[in-house]
């Protein structure tokens, strides 16, 4: 049986609708557009259930033929969520204490969806952490509660069924995938002791030997914690809110990583300045980065925090896999001006190149052949609207609010695990009738007096880095084989660290490894030691280079200085 079209809610200022996806792009025949402004729309995570809450009731329909499942009478709710297998319907509204300074009613609320009963009815006053974390399977679910955990199993939210204690824990995140089920933990530094992030498998949370990894940072205000796929391993970015030494407006970000075997590092990133995305593949066997001051650097790391591939430098703030893994989307939005990269995340090959100027949203079809981006109020309060793309640059829907009227969200109904499987990766533009919006090269102004004169090449504020398999003197190569490269290069190195019978050949070689008499004066001594560090730093980069790794400027600047320390070593030995 071929998977259905997934669907488009769209919320705004005149309403709430869904519209089938591409290629008709048309209103959802089975369901009766809501005319009132909604606080807030969510699908069920398997797509089958549609709510949404518009200052009179929350309303739950079957996404497929839009009848009722529940409405509850529920005028101040502004947030709803589904629970994994769809059980409980989770609402929350503004907390606010009585007239007379009395508690006030309890504003989370949780309801059986097939009874519309209420559950439970719990205090959460901030809007962090609002919604329950539950694993897949609904057997676990946490809360955050005065700065500990608190488990519940089955649903069964009157008792508490374990607790982890621990000072001040501000942030915390439940594995996905099945049992056993893990859950990473942010402790924030005070007093001059570290922050850290230590990740548990439950029910095992107290002991000194319960963490499965412990990885503790300075310099963190708050971090962002994020699990792959299959469960194994978390990406931690902590960030600051001001950056001391003043290199960076948005404060200083670092990025760590722990694994569920104890494994933890510091992931070198290779250009300093902020860390704008950090997004795993659905593979969960790598991640992707974009960071460093503008252009910014993209890079796709493996499990060991190694670069696997180098993306260059580009006008990107983020970046986005499709959920089958096989295309990556390279963008800027926000303050940057659209461009979008399309790239087969497989060879590392260019797709297309579109732009989607002022677009404040992106997000991936469940299909992994369409994406839809929306310039959405309050981001952006004029031309307001959204397009259904195809990834090769197409564009196949384009709908812009009526004047007057403003765009707040939209977003596409999920798909559960395996209904599109991947397909062949196209490079070929799709067909469209509104044609594509592939971007076009930009010349710099001249002026009229010079523009009979011949073009010369023109000087950029920042020089952009060109991707890694597109660089001069550099092949493309596949993932197999720059494993086997590294090979390689370890199993020389090991070479060289035995010792050698034939005596060298390069002269230079020859004064930097020969031991050379004391001439007397320590002072001269400690210079003609100083300057064969120098020269052996040379051979050494000159080894690297020949290994085929790229070398930055200021390493090229010391491949240039050979001759003047040789011409220096050899005044200092002759000097008396």
């Amino acid at each position: 049986m071929a998977p259905t079209i997934p669907l488009l809610a769209v919320r705004g200022s005149d309403g709430t609708s869904l519209l089938s996806g591409p290629p008709s792009c048309e209103q959802h025949s089975s369901f009766q557009r809501d005319a009132r402004p909604s606080r807030c729309v969510s699908f069920s995570r398997d797509g089958t259930l549609f709510g949404w809450c518009n200052g009179l009731n929350v309303s739950v329909v079957k996404s497929s033929d839009g009848s009722l499942v529940s409405t509850f009478d529920l005028p101040k709710a502004t947030l709803l969520d589904f629970s994994p297998l769809n059980n409980i319907l989770v609402t929350w509204q503004p907390y606010s204490k009585a007239k007379d300074g009395a508690q006030g009613e309890a504003n989370l609320q949780l309801w059986d969806l097939q009874s519309g009963q209420l559950i439970k009815a719990l205090y959460q006053k901030k809007l962090d952490s609002w919604c329950p974390s539950w694993s897949e399977d609904e057997k676990i679910s946490v809360r955050s509660v005065n700065n500990e955990l608190h488990f519940y199993e089955n649903n069964d939210f009157n008792l508490i069924a374990n607790k982890l204690h621990m000072q001040k824990v501000s942030d915390f995140v439940v594995s996905p995938g099945g049992q056993p089920s893990k859950v990473a933990v942010y402790v924030p530094g005070s007093k001059g002791a570290p922050s850290f992030v230590r990740l548990y498998q439950y029910p095992v949370l107290g002991g000194p030997t319960a963490a499965l990894a412990n990885k503790s940072f300075f310099k963190a205000d708050r971090v962002s914690m994020q699990w792959n796929k299959k469960g194994s391993a978390v990406l931690v970015t902590s960030s600051t809110e001001v950056d001391k030494s003043g290199a960076s407006y948005y404060g200083e970000q670092t990025l760590h990583f722990l694994s569920v075997s104890g494994e933890t590092s510091l992931v070198q990133l290779q250009k300093s300045g902020p860390i704008y995305d950090v997004v795993w593949s659905p593979g969960s066997a790598e991640f992707c980065v974009v960071y460093g001051f503008m252009p910014a650097k993209t890079t796709v790391y493996s499990l060991k925090c190694e670069p696997l591939f180098d993306f260059g430098t580009g006008p990107r703030n983020a970046a986005y896999y499709s959920p089958q893994g096989h295309i990556l989307v390279l963008a800027g939005f926000g303050n940057l001006r659209g461009q979008m990269e399309v790239w087969d995340a497989k060879k590392y090959k260019q797709v297309s190149k579109p732009e989607a100027p002022d677009a404040t949203h992106f997000s991936w079809c469940p299909d992994g052949e369409h994406v839809v981006t929306a310039t959405c109020s309050p981001r952006l309060r004029v031309n307001n609207g959204f397009k259904i793309w195809h990834y090769t640059g197409s564009v196949l829907h384009k709908q812009e609010a009526e004047p007057g009227c403003q765009l707040w969200e939209v977003r596409w109904q999920p798909a559960p695990e395996g209904s599109f499987p991947g397909r062949p990766v196209r490079y070929q533009a799709a067909p469209s009738q509104l044609g594509t919006t592939q971007a076009t090269p930009t010349q710099a102004y001249r002026p009229p007096a010079l523009r009979h004169l011949p073009a010369t090449p023109s000087s950029k504020l920042h020089e952009e880095e060109l991707p890694q398999n597109l660089r001069p003197g550099e092949k493309s190569v596949s993932k197999s084989a720059l494993k086997n490269q590294r090979k390689r290069e370890a199993k020389k190195a090991k070479q060289e660290l035995k010792p050698k019978t034939e005596p060298p050949s390069d002269p230079a070689h020859i004064i930097t490894s020969q031991l050379e008499p004391s001439c007397g004066d320590p002072e001269t001594d400690k210079k003609i030691k100083n300057v064969k560090k120098k020269l052996k730093a040379i051979e050494e980069l000159k080894d690297q280079r020949a290994s085929g790794k790229v070398l930055q400027n200021n390493q090229l600047e010391k491949l240039q200085k050979e001759d003047q320390l040789l011409k220096e070593l050899e005044e200092l030995q002759i000097e008396p």
